[in-house]
């Protein structure tokens, strides 16, 4: 079947499971991810490979910018010591805690991992996944700051875990990267990616306030999520970062207020759909490539990483949180559901599938790396929504 046709079969799918998913109150993207894993158990379709070029050409650009758009930049800037420090710091702390978790956990088993292919792991499925993250968050009803902590951690440390992957990757490999130059591409990295995404969100903010065609408004948003991220990445720094940070500056408010309401009704339409479209596909993407009977053969180590990553995601959310001084402190009950709602998804998946063949032990890291995201997605997804309720934290939403 040609690649159209799947890729049409796919939004058919997609919008059949929207309505089951409303009708039976589960979260959208946990049904998608059961969809794609009982499609390709049927083998009725054949979508293509989700791939790291197609999830950086078409998926992640635009599901970035228009979480980034959507989120409140002045909640962001509040709470920016808060965000900071998860997304990067516990990033770097809560690698090292997996990687030792593992090879402790594995080593009496048939799936004993050596050091180097457990930091690899590490560092890979250290970073939240801000596609899975974003889809969850809106599906659970969260307070506002909470709601925008979980996001804003997911879009941010997504640049810090790639960058170490990286560099991580290279040192298991042969190749002897110091300590000082490793540090110096990640703040090239990370800086360059804010320099370029502020100058194209300014840009783009000057221009959109100025403009009344809204199709002309609407393209150059588009340009301005997949062209900050491509220059981004061509110049080695983090697309991610660039996107969030033109996204930001595009959303604030007084751009909002410089748009005509028609205009701005248009703008969030188009993107609120591309959003549906793109995380329809790639959740069920995920599903597809996840394989049932791959994950039913590799169950232990499996297990093993979930439970390990988890457990490094509490410890490094709850010591990073004690130490916040105290006007930047969460409710103990925020701070549970913030380590809880950690979802790793298709980002950690094709950096897995990345890995060069001469990667020691790279069936190992990529079985537990795919089988970690659909737990963590079945798991975490279902349960989120229920642990709000139980601690009473949970707002209505006017769309509920």
């Amino acid at each position: 079947m040609a690649v159209s046709a799947t890729m049409v079969l796919l939004l058919v799918v997609s919008a059949i499971v929207a309505l089951v998913a409303r009708k039976l109150a589960v979260p959208y993207s946990v049904a998608l991810v059961v969809a794609g894993l009982l499609l390709g158990l049927s083998g009725l379709l054949h979508p293509p490979a989700l791939t790291k070029e197609l999830l950086f050409a078409v998926f992640l650009p635009g599901l970035i910018f228009e979480a980034a758009v959507q989120l409140d930049a002045d909640e962001f800037w509040r709470n920016r010591l808060t965000i900071f420090s998860l997304a990067l710091p516990g990033v770097v702390l809560a690698t090292p805690l997996v990687a030792a978790g593992l090879f402790v956990a594995l080593g009496p088993t048939d799936n004993a991992i050596s050091w180097g292919p457990a930091f690899v792991f590490a560092t890979l499925i250290a970073a939240t996944d801000p596609i899975a993250v974003v889809a969850l968050v809106r599906a659970m009803a969260a307070p506002a700051r909470l709601g925008v902590l979980i996001e804003s951690e997911s879009l941010l440390n997504d640049g810090t875990a790639a960058v170490a992957f990286t560099t991580v990757v290279a040192f298991v490999l042969g190749a002897q990267p110091g300590i000082g130059r490793a540090t110096m591409v990640f703040i090239y990295a990370i800086a360059a990616a804010i320099v370029l995404g502020a100058v194209i969100g300014l840009v783009t903010r000057r221009l959109i306030t100025w403009l009344d065609d809204t199709r002309v408004i609407i393209t150059i948003t588009a340009v301005t999520a997949y062209g900050s991220f491509i220059a981004a990445e061509s110049i080695h720094a983090s697309g991610v970062i660039a996107v969030v940070t033109a996204g930001l500056l595009v959303g604030d408010e007084p751009t909002r207020r410089s748009i005509t309401p028609a205009a701005l009704h248009a703008l969030h339409s188009f993107w609120d759909y591309v959003a549906f479209a793109l995380n329809s596909i790639v959740f069920l993407l995920i599903g597809f490539q996840a394989g049932v009977g791959s994950l039913v053969r590799s169950w232990l180590p499996i297990v093993v990483a979930f439970v390990v990553v988890t457990i490094a995601r509490i410890i490094t959310t709850y010591a990073l949180v004690s130490v916040m001084p105290r006007a930047e402190r969460l409710p103990r009950t925020w701070t549970a559901v913030l380590a809880w709602s950690g979802l790793r998804g298709s980002l950690a998946m094709v950096l897995a599938l990345s890995l060069p063949a001469e990667m020691p032990q790279r069936g190992l890291i990529v079985e537990m790396t795919v089988g970690v995201v659909v737990l963590s997605i079945l798991v975490q997804g279902l349960t989120a929504a229920p642990l709000l309720r139980h601690f009473g934290v949970q707002e209505k939403r006017a769309d509920g």
